[in-house]
């Protein structure tokens, strides 16, 4: 079974992906290999951010309901 790697790690990866991709010297097979983990990665880092956005938004408004945004006065 796959351990699975943190945010940071994943973020590696694909950065090491990107550039071996970029570098022009990997043969087609390489690449599509190179270019279906790089999906993956970014699937895997976009759900991390989502879960982290969630725990902020929790932190910054417990409440269910949305925030109440006040009219602001003009002088």
């Amino acid at each position: 079974m796959e351990e699975k790697q943190n945010f940071e790690e994943s973020l590696s990866k694909l950065e090491t992906l990107v550039s071996e991709m970029e570098s022009g010297r990997l043969s087609l097979d390489e690449m599509m290999s190179h270019f279906e983990a790089g999906k993956k990665l970014v699937k895997d880092c976009s759900a991390e951010l989502e879960r982290v956005r969630q725990r902020i938004e929790k932190i910054v408004n417990p409440s269910s309901e949305p925030p109440q945004v006040e009219p602001m006065e003009l002088i």
